[in-house]
């Protein structure tokens, strides 16, 4: 008795007797398309990603509110201003500008009360103080602080030097005070 081998039935349109070269891997036109739509993507993101890292916004710290940084700021882009050779006198001012207190530490909004350390100067007084990121600070001094803003507005009308109690929640959950002394940015 002779075994016949069960064949398919040819597709529509193609050639009965196989027509594909024996070993040819088997053609999928739409595999193209989203090898190409999977190539966009990518680099739509290294794109993204490039001119974050170029124009100097770093990912994780968009929307974060630096504490009595940013006369560092203003002070470091000073530093590049090139000097002329025939210097223009400044006015005279009534009297300097007061010195502004600092904690050296960058924040955003929490989920709830309080705002979230998201970096912590090195060395600073928010690091000599105890503070790390993730640490929820709800309290400076006796000001109670519900989001980045109402800290910012607590250090600046810190007096630098005093000694100020800060109420931290960890991230493990424990409360507990500690004590920071506000620098000054010179």
């Amino acid at each position: 008795m002779e075994q016949t081998a069960l064949r398919p039935k040819p597709m529509p349109g193609r050639d009965p007797g196989g027509g594909a070269r024996p070993g040819a891997p088997a053609r999928r036109p739409h595999a193209a398309r989203r090898r190409a739509r999977r190539l966009r993507a990518v680099l739509f993101g290294l794109f993204v990603g490039a001119v974050l890292v170029l124009t100097g916004v770093g990912i994780g710290t968009v929307g974060a509110t630096v504490i009595g940084m940013s006369r560092l700021a203003d002070l470091q882009r000073g530093a590049h201003t090139p000097v002329t050779a025939h210097p223009v006198p400044s006015p005279p001012s009534a009297s300097p500008a007061p010195a502004a207190a600092t904690l050296g530490l960058e924040a955003v909004d929490d989920r709830g009360p309080g705002a979230l350390v998201v970096g912590v100067h090195v060395p600073g007084p928010a690091c000599a103080a105890g503070l790390v990121r993730g640490d929820v600070l709800l309290a400076f001094g006796g000001t109670r602080v519900d989001t980045a803003a109402d800290l910012a507005r607590a250090v600046a009308h810190a007096r630098p030097g005093t000694r100020v109690t800060l109420t931290v929640r960890h991230r493990g959950g424990a409360y507990q005070q500690l004590t920071a002394v506000p620098g000054v940015v010179t």
